[in-house]
């Protein structure tokens, strides 16, 4: 098996599971995560036809994005970041990224938008972002209270440098597909029902859900956006 091999297999069953729940699989994006490989294997994936990659770690995604660029001969890549990000890694991330998934503060939305204003004064484009839900209730997690989320974004007006585009979440570390199907079929159900009474800057169309392990189960919930990292590049 190669990365190639390992793509299709995952696009594969990613289109079964789309069309099992009755959606159409061009509905939902594959980010790859690039976690525990270099940039060799990262460009081998971009080279398979896979141009969303991710990051958990800004130094990571620092490292990787030039090196993965002039491996590819620069082809038209869009790096997510899918880790905790701290605010002091804020504006060296910012030019870097489509989309950050891993908002869970409003003090971390601040910062962005301050960067943004300051730094990419020339750019009319927003930064992209998604707010991260613990769904699971697990203590170890990053993440935001699902009843905080509201009033989250009742503040969403006041950072006109920032479009927040859906939610993210990580389903329990255990408890199997029937947990699992519970954490996203909460994050959905929360996102149906903040689209009720979030301002009009406010665009709640991603759900980023589901990774190696349950993204099958993650695509019947619901998402658009899955993170797969482990089976794309055990070979």
């Amino acid at each position: 098996m190669s990365i190639a091999d390992n793509l299709h297999r995952v696009r594969e069953r990613i289109a079964r599971a789309a069309v099992s729940a009755g959606r159409r699989p061009e509905e939902i994006t594959l980010v790859g995560v690039t976690k525990y490989v270099g940039p060799l294997e990262a460009a081998e994936l971009v080279a398979a036809g896979c141009r969303d990659l991710g990051e958990s770690r800004p130094q990571e995604l620092w490292s990787k994005f030039g090196e993965v660029a002039s491996t590819t001969g620069n082809a038209a890549i869009r790096w997510h970041l899918v880790g905790h990000l701290q605010r002091n890694k804020v504006r060296r991330t910012l030019p870097l990224v489509s989309l950050i998934h891993s908002i869970d503060s409003e003090r971390l939305l601040a910062a962005i938008d301050e960067a943004h204003a300051k730094f990419c004064s020339g750019s009319t484009a927003k930064v992209d972002v998604l707010l991260e839900v613990n769904t699971s209730g697990e203590a170890a997690k990053h993440g935001l209270a699902p009843d905080v989320i509201e009033p989250l974004l009742a503040a969403a007006p006041r950072f006109s440098h920032v479009a927040i585009r859906g939610l993210m979440t990580m389903a329990a570390f255990e408890g199997g597909e029937a947990v699992a199907a519970r954490n996203f079929a909460t994050l959905r159900e929360l996102r149906d029902r903040l689209r009720t009474v979030a301002p009009e800057c406010v665009q709640l169309d991603e759900l980023s859900m589901g990774m190696s392990g349950d993204y099958e189960t993650a695509i019947r919930e619901g998402a658009t956006i899955v993170r797969i990292g482990t089976a794309l590049w055990t070979i």
